[in-house]
């Protein structure tokens, strides 16, 4: 498990600009900026990772599902045929740090299954529809869903 300050170290901002924008602007503001997924006002959350290979903190926006304190976090990728980078970071070291409002904090994220997942992945489409599309899109990969930690 990975301890707190392993988040203290050099931060790598994502490649995308607009996605290393609306990080920045949503930490420096508590949560109360750039919290939503572009224009949609679809509100997203923030969470850091360390990256497996570089060590590098990592922080990636993703739409915000939740429910009664725990989050789905969707490996989505647009819909891509390959899993996003943050995911074999998270299989490698589950703890995160979750920010969703002013405050971020620690917490671990287990991949989900069977009638679970198909209880979020229903939670998610409600939220971002265009994840209903991403599934057709993605083909034979079966786009993962982590759930954080009950709180």
């Amino acid at each position: 498990m990975v301890e707190a300050m392993a988040f203290d170290g050099e931060y790598e901002p994502s490649t995308w600009d607009w996605v290393a924008e609306q990080v920045a602007e949503y930490e420096a503001s508590g949560g109360t900026r750039a919290n939503t997924l572009r224009e949609t006002g679809i509100p997203i959350i923030i969470f850091t990772t360390v990256g497996r290979k570089s060590g590098k903190v990592r922080k990636v926006p993703l739409m915000r599902v939740e429910h009664e304190g725990q989050y789905a976090l969707v490996a989505s990728k647009g819909g891509a045929p390959e899993h996003p980078g943050w995911f074999y970071n998270l299989e490698a070291n589950p703890t995160i740090m979750m920010q969703d409002g002013p405050e971020p904090y620690e917490t671990a994220v287990r991949l989900i299954d069977g009638d679970e997942y198909d209880l979020w992945w229903e939670r998610a489409v409600s939220v971002f529809a265009p994840y209903a599309e991403y599934k057709v899109k993605a083909g034979d990969r079966k786009i993962p869903v982590f759930l954080t930690a009950e709180q």
